[in-house]
């Protein structure tokens, strides 16, 4: 008698945010996780244990390098089943202007968010393809139809991201594999933190709940959906954006995101 396995997500950036209640979500729906971060996962694992995953392999690593990424993708393979869903959700922000920020700095936002991402997809999504079943769901960003003054690093990469779908998609359409981009807006989560944009007017703002985000994201990709913007403020502002000269945008954003904003 063949061996019955639950469904297997791996998570990217599950620590915290959109991607640890992506990872909650799927527990709850039946799936076995291999998570990743580059901070602590014990307290997130144990969580999703208790929300219904049996099985749960924690993969604490620098997600901007090759060598994280490939230690995620040996994970899953351990796990004896094929990845039915993919979330591309690891990344992070920096704020402050261009010329002002430490060029390591500026490498590690796009080896995480563009780089690494894109090595995880290439990897797992080969697999998707031979088998000719699976689902990837990309965290991008409305960030990424806005040139970002004072964010320009960051607004870049999910402009890349939210591109990459799309060809990505249209590449696989001929298959039963599915791509969706998840574009939020402003969330609660330790994004502002970690990208010292607190003084600012969107960091010191109204942000969106990271699970709602997370419930908008899965559901977009269980339907197969190319694309979903969390949020209707956001939407709007997205529609806006796709209308609007990108030197308009540039300053409009420079008014939420360069510091001292806030005051």
């Amino acid at each position: 008698m063949a061996q019955f396995f639950r469904p297997l997500a791996v998570v990217t950036g599950a620590s915290s945010g959109i991607g640890y209640e992506l990872a909650l979500l799927c527990a709850r729906r039946g799936y076995d996780l291999v998570v990743a971060a580059d901070r602590s996962l014990e307290t997130p694992c144990d969580n999703f244990r208790a929300a219904g995953a049996q099985h749960v392999e924690a993969v604490e690593v620098d997600l901007s390098t090759i060598e994280g990424n490939d230690a995620v993708i040996e994970a899953a393979r351990k796990m004896g089943r094929p990845v039915s869903a993919l979330f591309a959700n690891a990344g992070h922000g920096l704020g402050h202007g261009f010329l002002d920020q430490d060029f390591d700095d500026i490498r590690h936002v796009i080896d995480t968010n563009v780089t690494g991402t894109i090595y995880l997809i290439q990897a797992i999504a080969r697999d998707m393809r031979e088998a000719n079943a699976g689902r990837i769901l990309i965290t991008g960003s409305i960030a990424g139809y806005m040139p970002g003054a004072f964010q320009a690093v960051y607004n870049g990469t999910k402009a890349f991201m939210n591109s990459f779908s799309f060809a990505l998609r249209e590449e696989l359409s001929d298959t039963e594999v599915t791509v969706t981009v998840l574009e939020p807006g402003a969330t609660d989560t330790e994004f502002f933190d970690r990208a010292d944009m607190v003084d600012t007017k969107v960091g010191a703002g109204a942000k969106d709940d990271p699970a709602m985000v997370a419930k908008t994201g899965f559901e977009a990709m269980m339907r197969g959906d190319g694309d979903i913007v969390a949020g209707w403020s956001n939407k709007i502002q997205s529609t806006i954006a796709n209308v609007t000269p990108p030197g308009v945008l540039a300053r409009q954003h420079r008014k939420m995101a360069e510091p001292g904003s806030a005051s």
